[in-house]
């Protein structure tokens, strides 16, 4: 019963951390609110749009981490019993994307959970994620779009977490069906969340990371 009350506090633990709107409290410091702003995201990259370089890399920093920190504790201290400690994990690391994406501070409207999710995925499977951030890169410093490069990681993850699985590689953990089932779900769920991003990008009105918007009316807001 001990061990059941421990991972429940590790779960609501790790919602309340990433709960913390660290991109909203980095635009309160500068006199904004960045809600109003630009795209409206608590994201790092509408800090970085809204606040400057410096501030974007350490809210994408923050975000990550609370992402990356209850997962790593949590596969360091759940140990019993062991075979639900792959579940307890995955809930864990649900619990804080899910904590960014509806923050209890916000009133539940917070980002896309895109930093947040890559912190946790990378401390559970690492190599399948670092792959998938090789993809952001190469397709952000392509396109400059960062909708469309979170969006091409987020659709290469669960495909090399498979294939890393089929090949017998990474800790048994990071190759439990669980696991990669889970991952599969957050990343299609981080697709559907760019859905007004994907709308655009057809569109072709989609805006470009170093660009200014073509109408900035909403920052007059």
């Amino acid at each position: 019963m001990t061990d059941i009350l421990i991972a429940v506090a590790f779960v609501l633990g790790s919602y309340l951390l990433g709960s913390i709107p660290f991109g909203f409290i980095i635009g309160k410091c500068h006199g904004i609110d960045v809600r109003q702003l630009g795209s409206k995201n608590i994201g790092a990259t509408n800090v970085t749009r809204c606040v400057g370089k410096f501030s974007g890399k350490l809210c994408f920093l923050l975000d990550f981490i609370k992402g990356a920190l209850p997962v790593l504790a949590a596969q360091w201290y759940l140990t019993s019993p062991p075979e639900y400690k792959v579940y307890w994990v995955i809930a864990v690391l649900f619990a804080a994307v899910l904590g960014h994406m509806f923050p209890v501070f916000l009133k539940f409207r917070g980002g896309k959970g895109v930093s947040t999710a890559a912190g946790a995925v990378l401390a559970l499977v690492p190599y399948a994620l670092l792959i998938a951030l090789l993809v952001w890169v190469v397709v952000f410093l392509v396109s400059r779009y960062v909708s469309l490069a979170s969006i091409a990681a987020a659709a290469v993850l669960p495909i090399v977490a498979w294939v890393m699985y089929l090949l017998d590689i990474g800790s048994e953990l990071a190759r439990s069906k669980e696991v990669l089932i889970f991952i599969t779900i957050v990343s299609l769920v981080t697709i559907i969340r760019h859905n007004g991003n994907i709308q655009r990008l057809l569109n072709g009105t989609e805006n470009r990371f170093g660009k200014k918007e073509p109408v900035d009316n909403s920052k007059k807001n």
